[in-house]
């Protein structure tokens, strides 16, 4: 069918190991999902799990070994850093059991949910969606996607983020609230999950700010860095 201007290309990320691309089709975000980070943002327990998303386009793809610059995004003074797994799915459906969960896994890449903290603080006083401080343009760095049948299980990686070499974030996934196949099972509950959705699962304790010339290193075991530049 002809379009009434140019269709976007869709957001592609290589595969490890492939020649092939994995194409994205949304991004779903697990908020709050380690009990260290939950605290340090004032919550305990293990309360019921809650996502908010990310335009598949605020992918900002970083091959691996190499440094991706992330403009520092406008009418913010407080851009926070957040290191996460991201869980890339090759099927999907609805009301998945905890197996079913685990077999719609593709595979696995580091990533970084960007955060304009200020802007979501003051969303989150007025009640508001936090789309203002979650999925703005560049807010989801990430590396390439490892299969899941290279790397295996990831329910014990340890997961870091460091700032010009100082370690800001350590941790590991072992330490969520709600496992990866956990959080799958239960967001497809609310939505029906397809072949291209992303989720990044939460992040450990540590999170803060960056400014333009910081730059952050991130890296699950088993995954390689993500290696981000802040400009400005």
């Amino acid at each position: 069918m002809k379009t009434v201007f140019p269709a976007q290309a869709p957001t592609l990320i290589p595969v490890v190991g492939s020649d092939a691309a994995f194409p994205v089709r949304r991004i779903y975000c697990v908020g709050r999902n380690y009990v260290e980070h939950a605290k340090e943002m004032g919550f305990t327990g293990r309360e019921d799990p809650f996502f908010f998303c990310k335009p598949a386009d605020a992918v900002l793809y970083v091959p691996e070994g190499q440094t991706g610059e992330l403009p520092y995004p406008p009418l913010t003074s407080d851009l926070h850093y957040e290191i996460e797994l991201v869980v890339a799915l090759s099927s999907g459906g609805r009301d998945l059991t905890l197996e079913q969960a685990a077999a719609a896994i593709y595979g696995y890449a580091v990533g970084l949910d960007m955060t304009r903290r200020d802007l979501q603080g003051v969303a989150k006083k007025q009640g508001r969606p936090w789309e203002i401080g979650k999925a703005f343009d560049f807010g989801a760095p990430m590396g390439p996607i490892y299969p899941a049948q290279t790397v295996g299980s990831m329910d014990q990686a340890a997961i870091t983020l460091s700032v010009n070499g100082e370690t800001r974030q350590s941790g590991n996934v072992d330490q969520m609230i709600w496992k990866v196949a956990e959080a799958i099972s239960y967001l497809s509950g609310l939505f029906e999950l397809k072949a291209g959705d992303l989720i990044f699962t939460g992040t450990p304790e540590g999170v803060g700010a960056v400014v333009p010339g910081d730059l952050m290193v991130g890296a699950v075991q088993g995954l390689g860095e993500l290696k981000v530049k802040v400009i400005a």
